[in-house]
């Protein structure tokens, strides 16, 4: 019950006093802060007549609506350890008929933890989950604390798609007997999707859509269905990735990165076989969240993608081919960027964690 209060006096709703505003390419922008207090948030759902739904970390999703927070009930028991905990939250397209959201989790089992996907309803009155099922669960379990991935992205013919990281087991990411380092994809009922890449071949998780990741934690749709992810490198390699169906991405065989200790990675930085990323940063700057924009509000940013910086404090424009960082959005509110949505219309909401907040940007 503390808990509970405490979130209730923290978490505030829209100050635009303490709006900044900052040059970009596309001339002045506002960020407004729209939800405050908040304790390592994750994710930003946007629901259907305006309110907000936040996942923290910890455990803990909550709604931002009409001026008031609330602590959602019903979410699925996390292990909230390391880099784990509750991830992401994607809004389903048909909320207005089916209340429904897709979440990813670190779920608790033997042995440790796994990504997890799980799709509930949300009330009416926004105070709880009913109908929770885990449609996806990454087994075995891990008991590393790192690597989870991991976001859910609903594709436009409903199927699901959710990244996964290798949890620190690289060599894992090449092995398609394991879930580790990859990007799934399934019915949004759970069932494996006859057209995947790996249905039917013995010894492949059949719900394996591309493999080869390190740590994906950016992913987005751009205009034509196409899926997109950021994934963390090592030292140096973060990466932005056009995902293919049945490709293989190359880690920890081939990397733009080093180890941690400076040492070479794998065999260089390409291969035959193996995909080339779009674009990668050296030096790293810890990429998470990612949005092919529309260009509903700004024209000329157009399916530019934005990316947040963990560790840079900044978002990044890129755009053109080839693929390239064109500009840093950076500013008081832009640190350790976690995630990055569009708004219904055409405004860019993104999570600062170093703020414990979430800002909506606008033309200035």
């Amino acid at each position: 019950m503390r808990r509970a209060l405490t979130l209730l006096s923290l978490v505030t709703f829209g100050l635009p006093a303490a709006a900044e505003t900052l040059q970009t390419s596309a001339g002045p922008v506002r960020i407004d802060p729209m939800v405050e207090g908040l304790e390592t948030p994750w994710a930003i759902g946007l629901l259907p007549g305006g309110g907000v739904l936040v996942t923290e970390r910890g455990g803990d999703l909550l709604l931002i609506a009409d001026g008031q927070s609330r602590r959602v009930s019903g979410v699925p028991d996390v292990r909230a350890s390391g880099q784990g905990g509750l991830l992401d939250v994607t809004v389903a397209r048909d909320f207005a008929t089916s209340r429904e959201i897709f979440l990813t989790y670190s779920r608790p089992m033997r042995g440790g933890a796994g990504t997890a996907l799980a799709v509930a309803r949300l009330s009416e009155d926004g105070s709880r989950l009913t109908d929770v099922r885990t449609i996806f669960e990454m087994t075995p379990a891990s008991s590393a604390g790192r690597h989870f991935g991991s976001r859910v992205v609903e594709a436009p013919d409903g199927r699901l798609f959710v990244t996964i990281g290798d949890r620190g087991q690289g060599q894992l990411a090449q092995d398609r007997s394991a879930y580790n380092g990859s990007v799934i994809r399934v019915n949004r009922d759970g069932t494996v999707p006859s057209d995947n890449p790996f249905v039917g071949q013995e010894g492949v998780r059949p719900e394996i859509w591309s493999y080869g990741h390190r740590n994906p934690q950016g992913a987005g749709l751009d205009a034509q269905g196409r899926l997109w992810v950021s994934e963390h490198g090592a030292r140096g390699g973060d990466e932005v990735n056009l995902i293919e169906k049945g490709a293989n991405y190359g880690w920890p065989v081939i990397s733009y990165g080093v180890n941690y200790n400076g040492t070479k990675i794998g065999e260089g930085t390409s291969k035959p076989g193996m995909e080339q990323p779009m674009h990668y940063w050296d030096p790293s700057m810890a990429p998470s969240g990612l949005l092919v924009y529309s260009g509903a509000l700004w024209p000329d940013w157009r399916g530019d993608l934005f990316v947040g910086s963990l560790k840079f404090d900044y978002i990044s424009r890129l755009d053109g081919t080839p693929l390239d960082e064109r500009e840093q959005i950076e500013g008081e509110t832009t640190g350790r960027v976690r995630d990055i949505v569009e708004g219904p219309d055409g405004a860019i909401w993104f999570i600062s964690v170093m703020d414990g907040a979430v800002y909506r940007m606008t033309p200035g």
